[in-house]
């Protein structure tokens, strides 16, 4: 019921309080904890998205982008790189940059 609710205000054209987002979205991560990591959690998700972009959130410094299909997350992680390496760069050239 909180993955369906959260898919509604996430889809909604109309305004969506903070604290009813920040309500469903806290009860939601609190029930990701007790659910078995199981077939049914799975379908739970693969049929939420907004609850799958949450739990994946929720769980990204254990395993990163784990239900973002491969090509999407090592796209992500290789621009990622990218600017890092640019901003690296830009420091090296000129020590008194900041950002």
């Amino acid at each position: 019921m909180l993955a369906q609710l959260l898919e509604r205000l996430e889809r909604s054209t109309g305004p969506v309080g903070a604290d009813q987002y920040r309500s469903v979205v806290l009860h939601l991560v609190d029930e990701f904890k007790d659910l078995p990591a199981d077939g049914a959690f799975s379908a739970l998700l693969d049929e939420y998205p907004a609850a799958a972009e949450l739990y994946e959130n929720v769980n990204y410094r254990h395993a990163g982008l784990c239900r973002s299909p491969l090509d999407f997350a090592l796209g992500a992680e290789i621009r990622a790189k990218e600017v890092i390496d640019r901003v690296m760069r830009r420091a090296k050239e000129d020590p008194t940059h900041h950002g």
